[in-house]
């Protein structure tokens, strides 16, 4: 048992050092942007709330309404702290180019987590509670995920108020970010993983929930024409 966990540790080490030497490029960080804020739309885009906007003038004019999924507030809402999500993600080094990076714990760390709960002593040079810290590859993509979007937050608001027909990592990543030499990982699938149905699913059902809704939205005004 000693000799596996030994050489164990040994394989783990040449995995950890791999990691050290490989940083996020423009592509990867430009990918999980645009998933993170197209799934953290996709949960509110089914809101029914109103909003009211302006103020009540002496002269007796009444506030505009507007909807709140074609709101300037949805999208502030969404962006804000949405690179924080980045830290959720873990380096599944057993995975090729983009999709070393994915949410839940990698192969490797849930091996050694089963070894540990079986006794057997794995010594990673820090303590069993750090483990799940983000990885120096996941706090790199988290800075430069903060950096790509305030730079392209002028982008990224147009396609939300002028081109939500195309998917953002399409308008954003290879129609603004990426030269087309660097847009290799937009085409990487997992297709291990479930995906996001649960958006695909939520986007089936809408259109069943908003039959009906017509005659009320009729007094409703969108974001783009205040």
């Amino acid at each position: 048992m000693d000799i596996f966990g030994l050489l164990l540790f040994y394989t783990f080490s040449f995995v950890s050092a791999n990691e050290d030497e490989r940083l996020p490029n423009k592509c990867e960080v430009c990918k999980f942007l645009s998933v993170e804020l197209q799934d953290a739309l996709e949960k509110t885009g089914r809101s029914k709330e109103v909003l009211e906007v302006g103020e009540v003038l002496d002269s007796g004019k009444r506030r505009r309404k507007i909807r709140y999924n074609t709101s300037e507030t949805r999208l502030t809402e969404a962006i804000d702290n949405i690179c924080e999500r980045i830290l959720q993600y873990s380096v599944h080094a057993e995975r090729p180019g983009s999709l070393r990076y994915a949410k839940g714990a990698s192969q490797t760390m849930t091996t050694l987590k089963n070894l540990v709960h079986k006794g057997v002593k794995v010594d990673l040079g820090l303590p069993y509670e750090l483990w799940d810290e983000p990885s120096v590859e996941v706090t790199d993509m988290k800075k430069q995920c903060e950096t790509m979007l305030e730079r392209y937050e002028e982008v990224v608001e147009d396609w939300y108020f002028h081109h939500q027909d195309q998917r953002l990592e399409s308008f954003l990543c290879q129609s603004h970010v990426l030269q087309a030499s660097e847009q290799e990982c937009m085409n990487e699938v997992w297709k291990g993983d479930v995906g996001n149905k649960g958006g695909a699913e939520e986007a089936e059902s809408d259109g069943k929930e908003d039959e009906g809704s017509q005659e009320e939205e009729e007094n409703l005004h969108d974001a783009g024409e205040l």
